[in-house]
């Protein structure tokens, strides 16, 4: 993976992965909460936010996932655990490549083009994003929300650590 973005797709999958644990647990009525400024509920807005890491990379690699090409949706955490873990480890894969910042990208759609690394840069802000609906979805429910920073990650990781004196 390319060293400069590591740590961002890194703690894009530890961030997804540790929210999507989190809900897990929650009740179907829980699960269907929304708030005002949100994506939509609690699932509607896991499904988003994964499917749209896969389609970013789509859009960068021409290749996606069965289930991204197929349009499946689902309320089945540990589905949505696999897919999640397969968008993460395909672009972990795709960011080990040769990859030219600079190239224009045209959407699948065809009526849009962009320069890759601002893609890869709209792929990471729209995860946070939409992560943060979800944090904000748990605290209207009065549940704590996990540290999903990239502080907490590098803590958790061992990619950071208090110094030693």
């Amino acid at each position: 993976m390319h060293g400069v973005l590591f740590d961002s797709f890194e703690h894009n999958r530890w961030a997804t992965a540790l929210l999507l644990q989190t809900c897990s647990d929650l009740s179907a009525e829980q699960l269907a909460t929304t708030v005002v400024g949100s994506y939509g509920d609690i699932i509607a807005t896991f499904n988003h936010i994964i499917r749209a890491d896969a389609r970013y990379l789509q859009h960068l690699s021409g290749k996606a996932p069965d289930w991204l090409i197929n349009r499946e949706e689902t309320s089945d955490f540990a589905r949505l655990q696999v897919w999640a873990e397969e968008a993460a480890s395909n672009w972990a894969e795709f960011l080990t490549m040769p990859f030219d910042a600079e190239q224009i990208v045209t959407l699948v759609t065809g009526d849009y083009e962009i320069h890759g690394g601002a893609l890869i840069a709209q792929a990471l802000h729209h995860s946070n994003i939409h992560r943060e609906q979800i944090c904000a979805i748990l605290t209207s429910l009065g549940i704590e929300p996990p540290d999903l920073q990239p502080w907490a990650y590098a803590h958790e990781t061992g990619r950071g650590h208090n110094r030693s004196t």
